[in-house]
C-alpha cells in the first residue's frame, strides 16, 4: 500500500528544521486523518491505554499502547520491546497501513527513505501530563530515525542535544505535525511539558502522540 502514497505530493507539509537531521513537517498527517482515528480506536479495543511503572516505580502520567511487531513497555524490570501486550497476553495489534504509510512517507520527506518501522508507541496525553526529556534509545539499530505525529490538543516539543544539560528549543506542535530526527539526532533529549486544558473538535481534551521506530 505505501507506494500508492508519493510523500510530497501526499503531505504538501512545510519543513520546519529542529536541528540537523531533524525537522519537523507541518500538517503531513492531515491527508492521513480521517484513516489514523479509525484505526486507533481498533487498536485500543485489543490493547487498552494503560498507566505504566516506571523501573523506580513511577507510574507514568501519560497513557500508552503499542501496535506493530513489538511494543515498548516499562516495568519494575526495566525499559524494553516485547512482541506480546503483558496485559493481555496477546501480540500488539498489527500496525494498521496507514499508520505505515504515512510514517514512510515522513521519514522519506524528512531525507531518511529505508524507513521501515516495526513498532509503534502510542501516547495519549491528558491536561496534566507529562513527559520529561529523554532519548530513544531502546532500540537495536540507531540508523532508524523516529518519527513522531501529533493529532489533537496543542502541545510544546522540547528538543535538545546529545547530553541532558544542553540547550533546548521549542516547537509549537499542532494536530497534524509530523516531527522525524535521525542521524546525527538521532539520540537527542526531548521531552513534553505539561500539557495545557483546551478541546480538540475531533479528539476533546486530550493529545494523542504516535512514535514510530524501527525496533527489532
Amino acid at each position: 500500500m505505501t507506494d500508492l502514497f508519493d510523500p510530497i505530493e501526499t503531505m504538501g507539509a512545510s519543513r520546519e528544521t529542529m536541528a540537523m537531521g531533524a525537522v519537523l513537517l507541518r500538517g503531513a498527517a492531515l491527508p492521513f486523518e480521517s484513516e489514523l482515528l479509525a484505526a486507533l480506536r481498533d487498536i485500543t479495543v485489543h490493547s487498552p491505554f494503560r498507566h505504566m511503572i516506571t523501573p523506580r516505580g513511577y507510574t507514568m502520567s501519560v497513557a500508552m499502547t503499542n501496535c506493530g511487531a513489538a511494543g515498548w513497555v516499562t516495568d519494575r524490570t526495566g525499559y524494553r520491546y516485547d512482541r506480546h501486550d503483558p496485559e493481555t497476553g496477546n501480540l500488539w495489534p498489527p500496525m494498521p497501513d496507514c499508520f505505515l504509510a504515512l510514517a514512510i512517507a515522513a521519514a522519506t520527506e524528512a531525507g531518511y527513505p529505508l524507513f521501515q518501522p516495526d513498532a509503534c508507541l502510542i501516547n495519549r496525553y491528558e491536561p496534566g501530563a507529562r513527559l520529561s526529556l529523554h532519548q530513544d534509545k531502546n532500540e537495536r539499530d540507531f540508523a532508524n530515525p523516529i518519527v513522531s505525529v501529533s493529532l489533537g490538543l496543542p502541545a510544546t516539543f522540547q528538543f535538545g542535544g546529545l547530553k541532558r544539560n544542553d540547550p533546548i528549543s521549542k516547537f509549537a506542535l499542532r494536530h497534524g505535525d509530523v516531527a522525524v530526527w535521525g542521524g546525527p539526532s538521532r539520540l537527542c533529549f526531548h521531552g513534553v511539558p505539561e500539557l495545557k486544558h483546551g478541546h480538540h473538535d475531533l479528539l476533546g481534551a486530550m493529545r494523542i502522540n504516535l512514535t514510530f521506530r524501527g525496533a527489532l
